[in-house]
């Protein structure tokens, strides 16, 4: 026992040396790399199905088959990280997640490609928050709020660029670069991991919990299967409702059944459990339910206006790929260059956080409500702009929460509450998705019935316009019908545009007003010492 002390002594006597800023940048390059995965793809999509000889339709799983992984294995990361060790599985994580990036990469057909994106998803869900529990761990709580400031830029920057890079490899290389360019970060990933992270000694007493006295593995079957299961029909129900016409499908009614009945019992036996795989007890904590209600609303609007920029800019205004990703940069050099200055504010205990975090979420509603009222003539450099305003908001949100969800919260509780943190946050920003996806196309029907019966066929002014453009177009060697079908054709496009740029306008403002009328929620929170200890219990 005594040489065991002393080695014990000699390990950590390095490790103690270490930075901390080492070790954040260190965890924080996969998790990166994890985010821009989950974006990366989607560009590719069409080439995919080219290269692997299917329809549109049949890759789309590549995405959802993803997500479901990712969200089935999120929730458990804390368990996960217990039982096998968080240092150990912060890296096979990764590894995981590396090699099968190189499958994907060659896969030469769509079942492996599935199969590899599937194992690809699980080992990706347990990067963010092993993560966020490291820094939660590595930095003592005065000086937290820079570390969260780091994983800031992370996980807003990567959702960002990954449609840009995704669209610029495959333009200028092939759809297989896609994945293969995560090997060598994944590799040094693993390297840099082995060399710098170590479990804290407290971390030791939280894994011993996870054991009985005799030494027996402690599951909790009933919790994992609940959790996986509702989680996976969830993601599918969101990911797959507007492709399959929602509850007019058969299959999608099951998966909300399935989804709604698993996760429901599931609170209710994680509850009554001695060891839950995910603690819903420690959302009686006002603060960290609250902050846990801010991470859905940073996911859900992050996401779904990182998702519909692009798609709008590329579908309304001609933009190409790299275009797009060129009007959603100035927002992630905003928040690149802010998130320090906002984790300073804080922690040299300029501004509340409780009053930081208002304003964050304030700004970024106001940003949305912006985004409502633009129009097809608006250029590059409003839209910039906004995204920018956007960035501004999110620049000081993501530390100041971070700092209030761990307010009132005892070490040994670091891990659970970063595994559930990340769950809502993940599931905001699937909810985001989902409901960008199907509100722009049920408002775009709206608006197209609205604006087509103000204007009907046998309007003077329309039949006027008609046949002004297809004389012009007759007068450049068009025949008579050729003019007349391609006239109605340009008008009829234009109601398509018009109409669709609405219901993108309509999606702006539903969720411009939703983190508006979230912001006051912030002010319930309890009043609590900057970098002071967390209570002893609840």
């Amino acid at each position: 026992m005594a040489t065991a002390s002393l080695s014990m002594s000699a390990d950590a006597a390095p490790r103690a040396a270490i930075n901390p800023w080492v070790v954040a940048l260190t965890v924080t390059l996969a998790t990166f790399m994890e985010l821009l995965d989950t974006s990366i793809a989607n560009v590719s999509l069409p080439y995919i199905a080219g290269g692997l000889g299917r329809s549109y339709d049949e890759v789309t799983w590549i995405l959802t088959t993803y997500l479901v992984a990712n969200a089935v294995v999120l929730p458990m990361s804390a368990w996960l990280s217990r039982v096998f060790g968080r240092k150990n599985y912060y890296m096979a994580c990764v590894a995981l997640f590396t090699i099968t990036s190189f499958f994907c990469g060659v896969a030469p057909t769509l079942g492996i490609m599935l199969l590899a994106r599937v194992l690809q998803g699980i080992g990706g869900g347990g990067l963010a928050p092993v993560e966020q529990a490291i820094l939660v761990d590595t930095f003592p709580p005065e000086k937290r709020a820079s570390a969260f400031a780091l994983y800031t830029v992370a996980i807003v920057t990567a959702p960002a660029i990954g449609p840009v890079l995704g669209g610029w490899i495959t333009d200028n290389y092939t759809w297989r670069w896609v994945f293969l360019i995560n090997i060598p970060i994944g590799i040094l990933s693993i390297f840099l991991t082995n060399r710098f992270v170590s479990d804290p000694p407290a971390f030791a007493a939280e894994r011993s919990k996870v054991r009985s006295a005799n030494g027996k593995l402690r599951i909790d079957g009933v919790g994992i299967a609940l959790i996986g299961l509702g989680s996976a029909a969830l993601e599918v129900l969101l990911d797959r409702g507007q492709i399959d016409d929602w509850f007019g499908s058969t299959f999608i009614c099951w998966m909300f059944a399935i989804g709604i009945t698993c996760l429901t019992v599931a609170v209710f036996w994680e509850l009554r459990h001695d060891d839950p795989v995910i603690d819903f007890h420690l959302l009686k904590g006002r603060n960290f339910a609250i902050s846990c209600v801010f991470y859905f609303v940073f996911g859900f609007g992050l996401f779904g206006s990182t998702t519909m920029i692009p798609q709008l800019l590329q579908s309304l205004y001609g933009y190409r790929a790299i275009d797009a990703g060129l009007v959603l940069g100035p927002g992630a050099l905003v928040i690149t260059f802010l998130a320090p200055v906002g984790a300073q504010l804080v922690q040299r205990k300029i501004v509340n956080p409780r009053i930081l975090l208002f304003g964050a979420v304030m700004v970024v509603g106001i940003a949305f409500i912006h985004y409502s009222h633009f129009n097809l003539d608006t250029d590059y450099n409003h839209y910039a702009l906004a995204r920018a305003l956007q960035g501004l908001g999110y620049a000081f949100f993501f530390v100041p929460l971070s700092v209030i969800s761990y307010s009132q919260l005892r070490p040994d509780q670091n891990n659970k509450a970063s595994s559930l943190t990340n769950f809502f946050r993940n599931w905001g920003g699937s909810f985001g998705i989902a409901f960008i996806t199907t509100l722009s196309e049920r408002r775009q029907d709206f608006h197209q019935s609205r604006v087509g019966g103000n204007l009907p066929p046998s309007s003077p002014f329309l039949q006027q316009a008609v046949q002004q453009t297809a004389a012009f177009l007759e007068a450049h060697g068009f025949s008579h019908a050729d003019a007349l079908n391609a006239s109605y054709s340009h008008y009829y496009d234009q109601l398509q545009s018009q109409t669709k740029l609405l219901a993108f306008m309509d999606c702006f403002h539903i969720i411009g007003v939703i983190t508006l009328i979230a912001a006051p929620l912030v002010l319930l929170t309890k009043k609590f010492k900057v970098g002071g200890k967390a209570p002893a219990g609840h």
